[in-house]
């Protein structure tokens, strides 16, 4: 008898552990079938990636104050229709189209206009300045007081060589831009330098070159 009792009670034991494995076999298939899909690599949604990449490129554009090209960029991730980029690309492409409405200001003259890009380098907004001094030059390939403006800029940005470059063109066009240097405050930053010594004060051979051009 206690052999059949102990047969009975090692059976009728062994029964809930099968069934206890069988539910923990279960809760792990729950598990697997309940955890969260992987968000797709950019190998396997080339638009995706090609939509991270028009976001950076079109935020950089912004930073640098280049609304023209940052608008078409944030533009293109809108219609690729990856939600959470579009979101922010639309906040963005809001920025971008205040901006350039207040930039889209028609001129009368080249003057007025330079007027305005010197207006904005005034305020620091140099990028900007640079934006229109550049459209003027486009316009007008010998605008001197645009090519004197853009010196003053590299200067006021640290680009030394850039702007003895345009300063030196811009005296070539017209003389009078060297006297004005002269006693251009803006140009301090370049005082020590020899090289903007001798743009400003050349020697009489270096004045009058063989070309017969003066300055």
């Amino acid at each position: 008898m206690k052999k059949k009792v102990a047969a009975g009670v090692q059976h009728s034991s062994a029964k809930p552990n099968k069934q206890k494995t069988l539910r923990r076999t279960d809760n792990m298939t729950a598990k697997k079938s309940s955890a969260p899909q992987p968000r797709p690599s950019f190998k396997q949604d080339p638009g995706y990636a090609q939509a991270v990449q028009n976001y950076e490129a079109g935020l950089k554009a912004m930073q640098e104050h280049k609304f023209e090209k940052a608008k078409p960029l944030l533009e293109k991730i809108i219609a690729g229709g990856h939600k959470e980029l579009a979101d922010r690309a639309r906040l963005h492409l809001n920025t971008c189209n205040q901006q350039l409405a207040n930039s889209a200001t028609t001129f009368k003259s080249q003057d007025e206009h330079f007027d305005y890009a010197v207006s904005l380098m005034n305020s620091g907004q140099f990028e900007q300045s640079r934006t229109h001094m550049e459209k003027i030059l486009k316009q007008n390939v010998k605008a001197d007081f645009a090519l004197y403006g853009l010196a003053v800029l590299d200067c006021l940005t640290g680009q030394v060589e850039s702007s003895l470059k345009n300063l030196s063109e811009a005296i070539r066009l017209n003389p009078q831009n060297r006297f004005q240097a002269r006693n251009d405050s803006d140009f301090q930053n370049m005082a020590d330098d020899p090289r903007f010594t001798e743009l400003l004060y050349p020697e009489p051979s270096d004045s009058a070159p063989a070309t017969g051009k003066k300055f």
